[in-house]
């Protein structure tokens, strides 16, 4: 039950990165763009690398240990199969409430601003007035986007750590830096529309909370439906989970991540980050066997 607590804490932690994101939009008095690409670089790495490396590989042995060569199969059915899943709910979401838009000085400047709302002077307000409730529909269809992204991030924190809590580390991390540009992605738009940052921040902040809700809900049902005697997750079923799940981080690594690190940077910042990310997720690896 220990267990259950550091996974669920893990993934509640990671969700809320995307208040950090919210906060660093607030009170920095410029947004570092090189660090958003090293930084969500740097999570593709760690999510690419686990996935092949690590969860995949569980999945493998899970499912084999019980179908032979044929889990293998089913494995790979899997991956394939979490991929998909993800691939649709991303384009259930509308393209122009993209998540992982990138905002330049000019947009968030105003956040910076001591005051609590936006000076609504004659000039002000013909420039934000205007696109008010666009502004608004836009924050609040990138909250929605980013809570059901994170749904099956949540469920991929959840079960990872889970079944070993230093391997959920480390993927928590990842996730909680993917997340922190999309605090700013929500923020942004919010904050123009509405000139207030509490009400931008607890958006912000409730889009990322859908990863621990995420998590709770498909543990309950699992528990609910497929646990066996006290509860406990076939391994079978963990196996086929394990696959779908590195299918989700990989399609979120390259559709996602490495896009938007791509267009926050300079040069090779992102591929800098990739590697990084590898190399701290292999040495973490090998320093827990």
């Amino acid at each position: 039950m220990s267990n259950v607590w550091i996974a669920f804490g893990l993934t509640l932690l990671a969700g809320m990165a995307t208040g950090i994101g919210s906060v660093i939009a607030f009170t920095a008095k410029r947004t570092n763009y090189r660090f958003l690409s090293v930084a969500t670089g740097f999570s593709a790495g760690v999510m690419l690398y686990v996935s092949f490396v690590e969860i995949f590989v569980k999945g493998a042995e899970a499912l084999a240990a019980t179908y032979g060569t044929l889990g293998h199969w089913i494995n790979a059915t899997s991956f394939f199969f979490g991929m998909l899943l993800i691939g649709i709910v991303d384009n259930l979401i509308p393209a122009a409430e993209n998540p992982h838009e990138t905002h330049s000085e000019a947009e968030t400047a105003p956040l910076h601003d001591k005051s609590d709302r936006i000076s609504r002077s004659t000039d002000m307000d013909k420039t934000y007035g205007a696109h008010h409730h666009r502004l608004m529909r836009m924050g609040l269809f990138t909250a929605l986007a980013i809570a059901i992204h994170n749904f099956p991030e949540g469920l991929a924190t959840f079960l990872a750590a889970l079944q070993d809590p230093a391997l959920g580390l480390a993927i928590a991390v990842a996730v909680a830096l993917h997340n922190i540009p999309e605090g700013i992605s929500v923020s942004v738009p919010i904050f123009y529309a509405t000139g207030n940052r509490r009400k931008a921040f607890v958006y912000s902040l409730l889009s990322g909370l859908s990863e621990p809700v995420g998590a709770g809900v498909a543990y309950l049902a699992l528990r609910f439906f497929a646990g066996g005697q006290g509860g406990i997750i076939p391994p079978q079923l963990l196996g086929m989970l394990f696959g779908g799940i590195a299918g989700i981080m990989v399609y979120i690594s390259l559709d996602e991540l490495l896009p938007t690190s791509r267009a926050y940077g300079k040069g090779h910042d992102s591929l800098l980050g990739l590697v990084a990310g590898m190399m701290v997720m292999a040495l973490s690896l090998l320093l827990m066997k």
